[in-house]
């Protein structure tokens, strides 16, 4: 029996309209992302940048597991001989769905499992990091520990 070996990417999307903006409010741009858009958008990338070929070799392996708007977090899995063609589309990407974006390849891992421990960890991070932006961290501290729950089983829920 063959096993069919895989790389996960753990990416982070930055909204660059939330890097130019002034203020701190969230972006209703990204909330309007999900993993059937980032999945297109990677579709798009591999054959503008790789062409039909690229895609051939990427196109049944790709599949967009996770994705969280409010962190803007995306599991990627790929398989292993095709998996540095998946992320030069994701490092030439600058747009999704009219939303420009700086992709950011947080993680590659050959398990998931060690994709799931970076991103439950990365989570963490930015939701500490919403917290300190908060005057009164009180008043969202149960929104917050709501959601890293929340994600934290989704990122679990996560199989090979």
């Amino acid at each position: 029996m063959v096993r069919f070996k895989n790389r996960w990417l753990l990416v982070e999307f930055i909204d660059t309209s939330m890097v130019d903006a002034s203020t701190e409010k969230e972006s209703s741009s990204t909330q309007s992302l999900d993993g059937r858009l980032i999945y297109n958008a990677l579709r798009d990338s591999v054959v503008t940048n790789f062409g039909d070929t690229g895609w051939g070799a990427v196109g049944m392996s790709l599949n967009v597991k996770y994705f969280s708007p409010l962190t803007n977090l995306c599991i990627i899995r790929v398989a292993r001989d095709q998996h540095r063609i998946a992320w030069g589309a994701v490092t030439l990407l600058t747009s999704i769905h009219d939303v420009r974006v700086i992709p950011r390849v947080i993680h590659v891992s050959g398990t998931v499992k060690h994709t799931q421990l970076s991103a439950i960890a990365y989570n963490q991070e930015v939701i500490a990091q919403f917290r300190i932006r908060l005057k009164n961290a009180a008043l969202h501290h149960d929104s917050y520990d709501d959601y890293l729950a929340q994600s934290t089983r989704a990122i679990e829920a996560l199989h090979d």
